[in-house]
């Protein structure tokens, strides 16, 4: 049976914390507001529990959710290297409404799905998200709706598509912005915009100072049959700033960190 806590009232936030806390632990699952949709989270270091979330949401592991953190501190012992521009950019835009995508710290031990060892991580700005976050430490979250349907604004939203897959709904009102977050790619030489969002491409472009988008790969003519491994090599090798991450990839991330929709232009969500 699933508990929902209003958070307005200060005694029931302490509670809801504390219950929300104790269940992350056991492996459950709950359901939290953010500065941009309700989302859905797990523990990140329990795999179980990580199945359990895209099982609630009717998702596969191709598309793995990303981590909310609640301190800078614990974003930088999940990653291999935040690159040239991560730090700045973390200085500038964190707590906020930017997701990082990272190389993974390759001694942690979980399980977020099929992430090509990458992780995707954001600290979101929100005072309840973040107080659990602290308690909890990081945690797979992804936005609080069935996959291919309409992210949650409210608590009540979210109980109506996830049910009793969830153990604890916080209700911290109604919750954040329209827009996503944009979701920068750190795993290249030079960043890459993955997906447009609340942060104006013009403010992550005066931190970055370049910033890589769909706009700078214009599709080459396909080669003959025969030239086409020696295409691929000398593509690899001339395109020392691109992402690591296959298009394919580029689109995972755009739609996991929270929205479902197979268009290319993802609707606004995490």
């Amino acid at each position: 049976m699933s508990r929902r806590y209003d958070c307005s009232d200060p005694l029931e936030r302490t509670k809801g914390i504390a219950d929300a806390v104790s269940a992350v632990r056991r492996g459950e699952l709950v359901v939290l507001p953010t500065d941009t949709v309700y989302g859905i989270g797990a523990d990140a270091f329990t795999p179980s529990a990580v199945t359990a979330l895209l099982d609630a949401k009717g998702r596969g592991r191709d598309m793995p959710s990303p981590v909310l953190v609640g301190s800078v501190r614990a974003a930088q012992a999940l990653v291999d290297d935040l690159g040239t521009y991560g730090q700045d950019l973390i200085d500038e835009f964190w707590p906020g409404a930017l997701t990082i995508v990272c190389r993974a710290n390759t001694t942690l031990a979980w399980d977020l799905g099929d992430t090509k060892g990458t992780v995707a991580i954001r600290m979101p700005l929100h005072q309840l998200a973040l107080e659990l976050l602290k308690e909890t430490g990081p945690m797979a979250v992804s936005s609080a709706n069935r996959s291919g349907a309409a992210p949650s604004r409210t608590a009540e939203e979210a109980e109506a598509q996830l049910g009793d897959s969830v153990s604890v709904y916080l209700d911290g009102g109604p919750s954040g912005d329209e827009m996503p977050s944009s979701i920068v790619d750190l795993t290249g030489a030079v960043p890459r915009l993955l997906r447009a969002g609340a942060i104006p491409e013009e403010r992550l472009r005066e931190v970055c100072g370049v910033l890589l988008s769909d706009e700078d790969d214009p599709a080459p003519a396909a080669p003959p049959a025969d030239d086409q491994k020696d295409a691929t090599k000398a593509a690899d090798s001339s395109q020392g700033g691109r992402s690591p991450l296959t298009e394919a990839d580029t689109k995972t991330f755009a739609s996991s960190e929270g929205t479902d929709s197979d268009k290319d232009t993802p609707p606004a969500d995490r």
